[in-house]
């Protein structure tokens, strides 16, 4: 089912574990339920960030051809 969930939905969802977990009003066995979902959300959406990271490519000039290189968000920040 997760794997159906766009990341917006995704994060959406983790968010409302969070504040479920934040609250402590759940029974401790719901609470391991939603920190087990909460878990694998967010394994869910670091894969899919870091496919999308995969994606990202710019757009350089060389020799005066334009040519697509991947985007290193390292080489940005040195």
């Amino acid at each position: 089912m997760m794997e159906e969930m766009t990341f917006e939905q995704a994060m959406k969802r983790l968010e409302e574990i969070v504040s479920k977990l934040e609250e402590g009003e759940a029974p401790l066995d719901k609470s391991m339920e939603l920190f087990e979902e909460g878990t694998k959300l967010s394994a869910y959406l670091s894969g899919l960030l870091d496919r999308a990271e995969q994606k990202v490519t710019m757009v350089t000039e060389q020799n005066g051809e334009e040519t697509e290189v991947p985007f290193d968000i390292q080489e940005v920040e040195s």
